[in-house]
């Protein structure tokens, strides 16, 4: 079994220094985020993740989920997890404080997230969804609706699901089929089947409420043609408690290359008379009000492929200290570890590179999303919703994209070893494949960057975060120990600029330009993280200049960051030329000829 422990110290820092925890700390209704608050908070929350959820991610995977007829049976141990997860109040820890949340700032939140997925990915899929939900309905649903359902959600006495897709409309939303017919009293008949659904039934909780796309009789075609509608597994009594069971049945749970732990299931809504379900929002704005629970999803995805990474990482480096193998190259000497060897350093150290650009750049957008929904100044506000929505589907497809290649790179330091389920690490792989599918594949991600977030307002932008990271080069440019980081920085900078202005020059050949649109979000992606490291070795030189902090942890900061401009940075050259030159050649290629 893989040990783990959260890095707290690289968390507190990246926070502190990077992510401008003061700051936001100031933000009106954020002012209980006290320093003293947030290390109680991340310690507790790193107790329970390495205590409570890490032993059991084996067991998930090892014993899966089963369908027993209709009920889903959850492995051993979940029921207890899941009720003191619930009981210690982690569910509300950013939720609204007057449904009995805790109200902290969203950048509070996502380490200890990143703790859960990092510990039990399985598990921790299950109480994601109440905040996502809990978002959802804060915005659209109606007082009374809210008054009936939120709490119950906030605190995770009630479960939530979200249902979007069917067997015929996978990404393609507007091909829904799921039909929802008036009953009278804002109440419908829900008919469809919906599959791919996260904990669509189980029995850890005494309800599980579910938002549903469908149609309404009335519904103009497409995406615009979608509402949506709260649909609970139990409806509720006189006295607000679950009584009558609904008509949603689970018919089959996927059998899936990983996260064993959770079921997806397929769920059958209406075989008879209908399931009863409430209309959220108004008619055919269900999916702008969907839109708010799916951008929560997927940050959280990009923060499961830092939290993979992390217990990837952890899982190689011990192995790298404990494995002997070989000859040292270099000194000669027989019996050491693998650690010594230069290939197994660099694997290991470029990890941890990548999962600090990662950790920095989420963490740094959890306070945007703070900013912009705190901020007293709505031109400051805007910059920074402007910011999360540009870099969405980077947090989301980039981390996921390197969440995967770091637990692969960890097998590879197991050598053979990795390649055995005894030792953890190939779960550790097998979870981590679909994080770049479910949510929204990486190219849908890719799409998105390049026509909703770049295009569309003509890479506007995308040139004030350029201009940000040129900031940042200037400052490294008049630092006298880290000058070196200038350049590289700057390179980026231009390599982006540069990149605008091509897509923009060719924003007429939508063929070619698209062909580009996953090389694109892999720059930007890239990018972002040499501008994170660029900060991370500022805010570590700075730091060595008063008396806190450990020497040789600063200079491996500062060190670290160089690694990455000099082995991960170039990289972000190699997109670029991907996506101004595959375009052209992709063109020429017909469906009949591959």
């Amino acid at each position: 079994m893989l040990d783990y422990q959260a890095p707290l110290r690289d968390m507190q820092f990246i926070l502190e220094e990077l992510a401008g925890l003061e700051r936001i700390g100031e933000l009106p209704g954020c002012e209980d985020a006290s320093p003293d608050l947030v290390s109680a908070v991340l310690e507790e929350a790193g107790k329970f993740a390495a205590g409570v959820l890490a032993p059991l991610n084996p067991v998930g995977d090892q014993q899966g989920c089963r369908l027993e007829g209709e009920r889903v049976v959850t492995p051993e141990g979940w029921q207890a997890a899941y009720d003191q997860f619930r009981e210690a109040g982690w569910i509300g820890l950013a939720l609204p404080p007057e449904h009995g949340g805790l109200g902290l700032p969203k950048q509070v939140s996502t380490p200890v997230w990143e703790m859960w997925f990092s510990a039990n990915m399985a598990f921790a899929m299950l109480p994601q969804l109440n905040v996502g939900q809990t978002e959802a309905l804060t915005i659209a649903a109606s007082e009374a609706q809210k008054a009936t359902w939120l709490d119950k959600i906030v605190s995770g006495e009630w479960a939530a699901t979200m249902n979007l897709t069917e067997p015929q409309a996978g990404s393609d939303l507007a091909a829904t089929r799921m039909r929802a017919e008036p009953e009278g009293d804002d109440a419908y008949r829900l008919f469809g089947q919906k599959i791919f659904i996260s904990y669509g039934e189980h029995e850890l909780t005494p309800n599980i409420v579910h938002l549903v796309l469908a149609q309404l009789p009335d519904a103009p075609p497409g995406v615009k043609g979608l509402s949506l509608f709260l649909v609970p597994k139990y409806l509720l009594d006189e006295r607000g408690e679950p009584g009558q069971r609904n008509e949603i049945r689970c018919i089959a749970i996927e059998h899936k290359m990983g996260i064993h732990g959770s079921p997806t299931c397929t769920l059958s809504y209406g075989d008879d008379g209908g399931a009863l379900g409430y209309l959220v929002g108004e008619p055919h704005q269900g999916l702008a009000t969907m839109f708010v629970m799916m951008n929560e999803a997927r940050f959280n995805v990009g923060i499961q492929g830092l939290a993979l990474g992390e217990r990837a990482y952890q899982a190689a480096l011990a192995y790298a200290h404990e494995r002997v193998q070989g000859r040292d190259i270099v000194s000669g000497e027989v019996g050491q570890p693998i650690i010594v060897h230069p290939d197994v350093k660099r694997m290991l150290v470029s990890m941890r590179a990548r999962l600090m650009a990662m950790r920095g750049l989420l963490y740094s957008a959890a306070g945007w999303f703070d900013l912009a929904r705190h901020h007293p100044e709505a031109e400051v506000a805007d910059k920074y919703r402007r910011y999360v929505d540009l870099l969405m589907p980077v947090a989301k497809g980039w981390c996921t994209e390197v969440g995967n290649d770091l637990c692969d790179e960890a097998i590879q330091v197991f050598g053979g070893m990795g390649f055995v389920e005894e030792t953890g690490v190939a779960q550790l792989f097998r979870d981590a494949r679909v994080i770049t599918i479910y949510e929204g594949t990486t190219g849908i991600q890719a799409n998105d960057l390049l026509g909703r977030k770049i295009l569309r307002e003509d890479a506007a932008t995308l040139r004030e975060l350029i201009a940000d990271i040129r900031e940042t080069a200037d400052r490294l440019e008049s630092d006298a120990k880290l000058g070196d980081l200038a350049q590289p920085l700057h390179d980026q900078a231009t390599l982006l600029d540069e990149s605008a202005d091509w897509l923009l020059a060719h924003k007429a050949d939508t063929a070619v330009l698209y062909a580009g649109a996953v090389p694109l979000l892999h720059m930007l992606g890239i990018a972002c993280g040499a501008w994170q490291m660029a900060r991370l070795a500022l805010a570590a030189e700075a730091r060595r200049t008063t008396d806190d902090g450990d020497p040789d942890y600063l200079t491996g900061l500062s060190e670290l960051a160089r690694f990455y401009m000099a082995t991960q940075a170039p990289q972000a050259r190699a997109h670029g030329h991907t996506l101004r030159h595959a375009g052209a050649v992709l063109s020429r290629f017909s469906a009949r000829e591959l």
